[in-house]
């Protein structure tokens, strides 16, 4: 008895939680962005999708959006479109991790973290 009460409450709590994240229907959000693949080590690794990340391709990763979605990301008066080919940030509070390309082309590599809103394009 206590078993099957126990599958039907996690049954119900697993229900709740895909009710939160829809990936499929997140189609724009803000939040912070960073950069990798400079001096880092990352150029040249395995990214999540099989491919080789290229730190000067306009990339990102990005928690649960499918790989090749394309986002346009804005910073202020500048935006650009990436393509997501990799799981992350790994980050607390942030949203994106942008190519290094990517996140110069919003702004100074020295800034570290900018604010960005990004919507499917």
């Amino acid at each position: 008895m206590f078993v099957s009460k126990l599958k039907v409450f996690l049954g119900a709590a697993v229900v709740a939680a895909s009710a939160l994240v829809t990936p499929l229907e997140a189609k724009a959000g803000c939040g912070y962005a960073s950069h990798y693949g400079y001096q880092d080590g990352y150029h040249g690794q395995i990214t999540a999708n099989g491919e080789r990340f290229n730190t000067y391709a306009l990339t990102a990763a990005h928690p649960y959006l499918p790989m090749g979605t394309r986002l346009r990301v804005s910073h202020k008066n500048r935006s650009i479109v990436v393509r997501i080919n990799d799981r992350g940030p790994y980050a607390y509070g942030r949203t994106l991790d942008l190519s290094y390309a990517a996140f110069t082309a919003l702004a100074p590599p020295s800034r570290g973290e900018i604010s960005v809103c990004y919507s499917r394009v």
